[in-house]
């Protein structure tokens, strides 16, 4: 019986992206993994363009491509970390919409699993997107790694695959706030990392702004260390020890030169608005902390679900209680384990060829019939 893969894309405004790369992984799977079954699961986080009319095309002409539609955006974590749950292949890849993951990593991560390795991970050793960007990335994971009691995975952004045994680990964490990239490194068994060059991304925009990147980081920061607080207690301390020295100084020099020695108000004012500077600094980082404690005390739901398409009615009776099902009319019956091997193209009016194909092309696909998307389908 043969092995099957289960392939985790999260999609937010990823219209342009998701049937190419649909298209890419199962011209993949044909090509170099022949012998293993697919199951595609697109997650989509309450997309505004037509990237839910696209998937609900892809499952309506392939039973092997499977749907999640969320009922609002849960963020950028939640949301790939439940479709992970969901899937239910023998090992599981997470891969991007954007085509920033390449899929010709795909074989490779397979083959190193099937040589004993539980966990695969994509390493960016460069990339062609901003420079600065990668830049402040690698500074930010050098710093990460200093402070961490964990060892921090530099450079990875949750790219790889995962073993059916270390998808039940994430099962049992009960996370309402999970951090992938750090549950790898804490409770991950034995990983294999492979080094790639992130392209730039297929079409669209980037998604990430300042605000989601700092979340990113907070997260990362008030989850894997304690050098916050410990910095606020030793650097509370010194500036006390510091203050308690020079006011004992000044009131000797004041008492010695009562009148030469004028103390001035410019030390006061000075020694005031950097405490209190300080103080709020702290007061900030110690909210972080509170914040992340918040979230996690609250236990919601990873997910609410509007709708899933192509999803067996035991899958979904089996759903873990991190989530709210709503079966919709679209929810179809599919062959367990997805398909073996793609019976068609499906194309749309843009182009469905992308970087990096070629490495998953041995030559021409040949097919029987080429389907043509309309607006109503794909």
């Amino acid at each position: 019986m043969k092995k099957t893969i289960s392939i985790v894309v999260p999609c937010y405004n990823e219209e342009e992206n998701v049937v190419p790369l649909a298209n890419a992984l199962r011209l993949c799977f044909k090509e170099q993994l022949p012998e293993y079954q697919y199951e595609i699961l697109f997650i989509d986080n309450d997309s505004s363009d037509k990237t839910r009319e696209k998937i609900r095309g892809l499952c309506k002409l392939d039973k092997g491509i499977k749907a999640i539609f969320n009922a609002k955006n849960f963020g950028q974590f939640n949301s790939p970390y439940y479709a992970m749950l969901q899937s239910t292949g023998d090992a599981t890849i997470l891969i991007a919409a954007d085509f920033q993951d390449p899929v010709e990593m795909i074989p490779r991560f397979v083959h190193a699993w099937e040589e004993g390795y539980r966990i695969v991970i994509g390493v960016k050793t460069e990339s062609n997107e901003s420079k600065i960007m990668y830049a402040l990335r690698s500074l930010y994971y050098k710093l990460i790694r200093k402070m961490s009691s964990v060892d921090q995975i530099s450079q990875f952004t949750g790219f790889g695959l995962y073993d059916q045994g270390f998808i039940s680990v994430m099962k049992s964490l009960d996370d309402p706030t999970p951090f992938l990239r750090g549950i790898v490194a804490e409770l991950g068994y034995r990983r294999k990392d492979i080094p790639y060059t992130q392209p730039k991304r297929r079409a669209g925009v980037t998604h990430n702004n300042f605000y989601t990147l700092y979340d990113a980081a907070m997260l990362s920061f008030t989850s894997y260390t304690k050098v916050g607080l410990r910095i606020a207690v030793f650097f509370g301390g010194l500036c006390a020890g510091l203050s308690m020295l020079f006011g004992l100084l000044y009131l000797i020099m004041k008492l010695i030169w009562w009148d030469r020695f004028p103390a001035g108000m410019a030390p006061m004012l000075i020694g005031m608005l950097f405490l209190g500077s300080v103080q709020i600094f702290f007061i900030g980082l110690l909210g972080e902390y509170i914040l992340s404690i918040n979230q996690r005390v609250m236990k919601r739901p990873l997910v609410v679900e509007e709708e899933r398409l192509n999803f067996s009615e035991q899958s979904a009776q089996t759903t873990g209680d991190s989530s709210i099902s709503e079966q919709a009319s679209g929810a179809n019956s599919a062959s367990e384990g997805g398909s073996s091997a793609p019976e068609q193209v499906i194309s749309e009016d843009s182009s469905s060829k992308q970087p990096g194909q070629d490495a998953c092309e041995s030559g021409s696909l040949e097919q029987p019939a080429q389907i043509e998307s309309s607006s109503e389908e794909v």
